[in-house]
């Protein structure tokens, strides 16, 4: 099945400093590739994968579930951690809560994470009921582009698969009880007009987490798709400030791949 256009993955090799990127659910890399493209720039080794099921139509993600997604930024962790010498993930939404499961499970192989409008849990009544509903209707209408910028849109399922929701619902459950075991330095930024995920969700997450040097940022002009709104540049520059700060020697070279 083609990629849709600017889904593609996006792959950047630099110096000794890795940065892997994970995009959010029914997203594609779209939504982080500015922000790949700035770390790059900076010298930095940066993997954005598209996730199993994503960037293509809802139909396939259906076929998928957690196990995939996470085994993909996984399998792109090893690969980072055996050509750099530092390696730091980043997230959005439940790309987030990717990020937080593969800190919570790598332990020092990860040197810092950041992440955006991080997904903790699925709320409000359709969450109880998905395990059954799933079985009798296939999607809800979609949560792509909630941006506050003008004419900026997100490459996104217009579609949500139950069947997929279902299996984040899991996941998410999963990655709750796993946050104690993340202590690497944080940097956690979401947005108060964040009509996807909820303000309690990031609060839930800097409650539990075991690291110590943490970070917390209001993105007060962004929607919940912060990495392509008004608050970007914040996101970017923050995320360079830590590796700046943890791994202060980065190296001007390299090559790129993707579409």
């Amino acid at each position: 099945m083609p990629v849709l256009p600017g889904a593609e993955p996006y792959r950047h090799e630099g110096g000794e400093v890795g940065v892997l990127l994970c995009h959010g659910f029914t997203g594609s890399p779209q939504s982080l590739r500015p922000w790949a493209e700035y770390l790059a720039e900076r010298g930095l080794t940066v993997s954005l994968p598209l996730l199993p099921g994503h960037g293509t139509r809802w139909q396939d993600m259906q076929l998928t579930g957690w196990q995939d997604w996470y085994a993909e930024v996984d399998r792109e962790l090893r690969e980072l951690r055996a050509r750099c010498r530092r390696v730091f993930v980043f997230g959005l939404s439940m790309g987030g809560a990717l990020t937080l499961r593969l800190a919570a499970k790598h332990g020092d192989a990860i040197s810092g994470i950041v992440v955006v409008n991080p997904v903790n849990k699925l709320h409000g009544l359709s969450a109880y009921v998905l395990p059954v509903v799933r079985h009798l209707v296939r999607t809800t209408p979609g949560v792509a582009s909630d941006i506050a910028k003008e004419g900026v849109v997100e490459v996104g399922y217009d579609r949500v698969p139950l069947h997929a929701a279902c299996s984040l619902r899991n996941f998410l459950r999963l990655v709750d009880g796993e946050l104690p075991q993340v202590t690497q330095p944080m940097v956690l930024l979401h947005s108060p007009r964040d009509h996807v995920v909820r303000p309690v969700d990031s609060a839930r997450i800097l409650s539990r987490v075991s690291s110590t040097d943490v970070t917390e940022i209001l993105l007060e002009q962004s929607y919940h798709v912060a990495t392509l709104d008004h608050d970007a540049d914040r996101i970017f520059e923050e995320s360079y400030a830590l590796i700046g700060r943890l791994a202060p020697s980065t190296e001007k070279k390299g090559s790129t791949t993707g579409g």
